[in-house]
């Protein structure tokens, strides 16, 4: 049985467009492409591509994800994305039980310990983001560290979702302007990355060298650059120069 690619679209809730740039990165090939030029798929590129779709759940970029299932057969991928998702079960769990405490006293319940605010968020990801960024760019970085630190020390959770609010805000309106093909130094472009920059200034404040520093990051690391993933392409570059170029030109 084979499917073209509408209905494997319909069915994944994948676009058309991600599809095809899968096949053009050599990551999912359809079976065959009928004489009208259509792609077609069977049950093992859906499989396949159901494989990709766990990886990708994980966080994983495109290139971190064909590694990854040119080196290891289906079952041990499933098997090993099993494991994770009973890992991420407990966590959730221990999440929905922060934020069932927190609304318990907004509602006039027992005020919640500080060290339970974050209880359930992953704070050992945030020590591997610490140790890469002073591996990469040495010790000085810890000075921005313990900079973000204490800004942050004061924030309720209010202040944290507006934090990150901003920011899907920020990538949203940076996808647009990426998918249009607009110039990294066009005027629009580098007013977005300014509202960036000072959206970064609220936890840190880099200078010229670490704020390109940091959008060396978003392209290197696969944790990252996953945040920037548009209808099936990405844009980790294109934002890294426009970082690059507004870090020269304005700090």
């Amino acid at each position: 049985m084979a499917w073209s690619i509408a209905q494997v679209a319909r069915m994944s809730k994948v676009t058309s467009r991600t599809l095809r740039h899968y096949d053009s990165i050599g990551l999912l090939p359809p079976a065959w492409i009928g004489d009208n030029g259509y792609r077609y798929y069977e049950k093992e590129q859906v499989h396949r591509l159901q494989q990709i779709l766990l990886l990708r759940d994980l966080g994983l970029g495109l290139d971190v994800v064909a590694e990854l299932l040119s080196g290891s057969d289906q079952l041990t991928v499933l098997r090993n994305h099993h494991r994770w998702l009973q890992g991420e079960k407990e966590r959730l769990d221990r999440l929905a039980g922060t934020v069932a405490r927190t609304i318990a006293e907004l509602e006039g319940g027992d005020e919640v310990k500080m060290e339970e605010l974050f209880d359930g968020f992953d704070a050992s990801k945030q020590e591997r983001y610490e140790a890469e960024l002073v591996e990469r760019y040495g010790e000085g970085v810890k000075e921005h560290l313990a900079e973000s630190r204490r800004n942050l020390k004061g924030w309720t959770r209010a202040d944290a979702d507006q934090f990150m609010n901003e920011w899907q805000e920020i990538a949203r309106e940076l996808g647009v302007l990426f998918t249009a093909g607009t110039a990294i130094d066009a005027p629009q472009t580098q007013e977005l990355i300014d509202r960036h920059y000072r959206w970064i200034c609220r936890s840190w404040t880099p200078n010229r060298e670490s704020y390109t520093g940091l959008g060396d990051l978003y392209v290197d690391s696969p944790e990252f650059r996953v945040n920037f993933e548009v209808d099936g392409d990405n844009m980790a570059q294109w934002v890294r120069n426009a970082m690059a170029h507004y870090a020269q030109t304005r700090l």
